[in-house]
């Protein structure tokens, strides 16, 4: 909040220092101060609600501020902004505010859409009064006191509220030509001002581009899908669009899976007739290819997690077919040992989800391999270990595990060769590291006897290797090599170390927790000492035991025999029913 205030103080002393100079422009960095607020503001995070929050506050302060409220608690009375009001550009950012207020409640509703259609409507509404109120600022900006950027700015900023109207009732022609122009104008300023004005332009004609594309392609360019392609590779068009990049993508498989009706694996031809698998499968190339497109790893995640969720729908979709297929075969003659072509689908399936799971794991562990052998690397954050790369090599050997007992191909030798190599090749890594572990609690022995069992697994491999020629198996000499190097070192480690234990008491350095009062006998250096918490005695003292106040227990008690008080203890009279009478008439008194 007093951010704000600072930025509304900033803008009246401009519009002052403005008169001043006698310049004849007022002026709004409109995108500038919508950027700057979104980012500031919820947006960041894609919280829509929270920057609709902070623009009605910011609404509240500038009428506060300028006397120009509407009416009181008790009655509304509109006021209308005119070009006389206009010497001061904080009337400008008035509208601009109620425009972005309207704008952050439509995508609020466009999030909450998804699961209540009804909203929709709503949606709408808050759309064309947000493209509404940039008609009103664009018309406001045509006064001769508004300098020329202001202006261009202002109908940009109205073309872009105008094309996400025509957009959301996808009327793809009006809606091209209303971004276009925002397109256009967006370039002309970048061009017009330096580089680091242009930084801001420039990012706003990337964020529509995607939008473009989408309106030509669903007008009748068949060539716009593959720049929306190339663009979902870079992560363009921000959170809006990626649902309808994937959408578009899915609907054109679809058309085109219609002419795909058997897939070849492993030497057996399978029909596909599932639409989904289809669909799943014509799309795996192009899949793989964006992949290895990638231009930085979290691209390549993103795009590893949508294949392996596309997968895993598909192989949900064959299993429930395949279930459906038992139910109507079942009979006497049922179970005849054969694999059915379904069946053998499904593990093509799985070996697909499986193998990229493997290609990810081992994406993941070069990566973090690079930022384990980075010397650069921040003391203040926690950078990779050895322990995580031992679990992403220990998820790639359970999948290798899986991948050789998928149904269909137990009786694959050749596959099943390639799978137990490729085990040995990622076994040798996995030790690999549990040996870099060790080495870092100086365990040298076990990392000795580790880097062995590495050699003896890469060994193994290439000689078993040169059987399979076709078959493509991680670099493993370079493995050999690393492995050489680290036993040199580990070796030279382990000579300092024991050096360091035959040193002498006086000469070696205090390595325990031994406060000084407990060993004055003996001298040591200790710079701690002298530092700021020195180690002199046990704080806070130990507990020490303390003798505690006696029980007495009178044991004699049981063996005492009390004299008797037979004649010190009053008799009492038996009594009856001849005591009763008697005591009623008195006659006992």
């Amino acid at each position: 909040m007093a951010q704000d205030k600072q930025n509304e103080a900033k803008i009246a002393s401009m519009d002052e220092n403005k008169e001043n100079v006698s310049d004849p422009g007022v002026g709004l960095e409109i995108l500038q101060i919508i950027k700057d607020s979104q980012q500031q503001h919820g947006l960041r995070h894609g919280d829509y609600q929270r920057y609709r929050g902070y623009c009605s506050r910011r609404l509240r302060r500038l009428r506060k501020t300028l006397g120009f409220k509407m009416g009181n608690r008790h009655k509304y009375t509109g006021k209308k902004i005119t070009e006389e009001m206009l010497s001061d550009s904080r009337y400008l950012l008035l509208v601009l505010m109620e425009a972005e207020r309207s704008w952050s409640y439509a995508m609020q509703l466009k999030q909450e859409a998804n699961t209540e259609p009804r909203k929709r409507f709503h949606l709408m509404s808050r759309l064309r009064k947000a493209a509404k109120h940039g008609q009103k600022l664009e018309k406001l900006c045509e006064s001769p006191s508004i300098d020329a950027k202001t202006k261009l700015e202002a109908q940009a900023y109205t073309a872009y509220l105008t094309g996400m109207v025509e957009f959301e009732l996808q009327e793809w022609k009006p809606a091209m030509e209303a971004f276009n122009k925002c397109k256009t104008i967006y370039e002309k300023l970048a061009s017009a001002f330096t580089e680091e004005l242009a930084v801001l332009y420039h990012q706003r004609v990337e964020e529509i581009s995607p939008n473009i594309r989408y309106c030509a392609y669903n007008i009748g360019d068949q060539n716009a899908i593959n720049d929306l392609m190339q663009m979902r590779l870079i992560g363009g068009g921000g959170n809006m669009m990626a649902e309808k990049l994937e959408a578009l993508i899915t609907q054109t498989r679809a058309k085109q899976a219609a002419t795909m009706s058997e897939v070849e694996w492993r030497g057996r031809t399978l029909p596909v007739k599932i639409d989904k698998a289809r669909i799943f499968l014509l799309g795996l190339a192009d899949n793989e290819a964006a992949i290895a497109q990638a231009s930085n790893e979290d691209t390549k995640e993103h795009l590893y997690e949508t294949l392996l969720s596309e997968c895993r729908d598909t192989i949900q979709a064959v299993r429930e077919e395949l279930k459906a297929e038992k139910q109507r075969e079942r009979g006497p003659d049922a179970d005849t040992g054969k694999v059915s072509n379904l069946q053998f689908l499904h593990s093509y399936l799985s070996y697909i989800k499986l193998c990229t799971v493997v290609k990810r794991n081992e994406s993941m562990a070069h990566t973090l391999q690079a930022k384990l052998k980075d010397p650069h690397n921040d003391e203040n954050k926690r950078g990779p270990k050895p322990q995580d790369l031992i679990r992403l090599y220990e998820i790639i050997l359970q999948s290798l595990a899986e991948l050789s007992t998928l149904q269909g191909l137990e009786e694959d030798h050749t596959f099943q060769k390639e799978m137990a190599l490729k085990t040995l090749v990622y076994k040798a890594y996995r030790c690999f590291f549990i040996a870099q572990s060790y080495v870092l609690v100086k365990k040298w022995s076990e990392a000795l006897v580790l880097y062995e069992r590495v050699l003896k697994y890469a060994k193994e491999v290439q000689s078993k290797a040169k059987s399979l020629h076709s078959f493509e198996l991680p670099d493993v000499q370079e493995l050999i090599a690393e492995v050489n190097a680290e036993k040199y070192s580990l070796q030279a480690a382990a000579i300092l170390d024991t050096e360091e234990v035959n040193e002498s008491p006086a000469e070696r350095p205090v390595k325990d927790n031994t406060p000084l009062c407990d060993r004055l006998e003996t001298f040591r250096l200790d710079p701690a000492l002298v530092g700021k918490q020195p180690n002199l005695v046990h704080f806070p003292p130990g507990f020490q035991p303390i003798p505690c106040k006696p029980l007495f227990f009178d044991l004699a008690l049981n063996h005492v025999a009390f004299p008797p008080l037979d004649d010190k203890v009053e008799q009492k009279g038996k009594g009856g029913l001849t005591g009763y009478i008697k005591g009623i008439f008195g006659f006992g008194s």
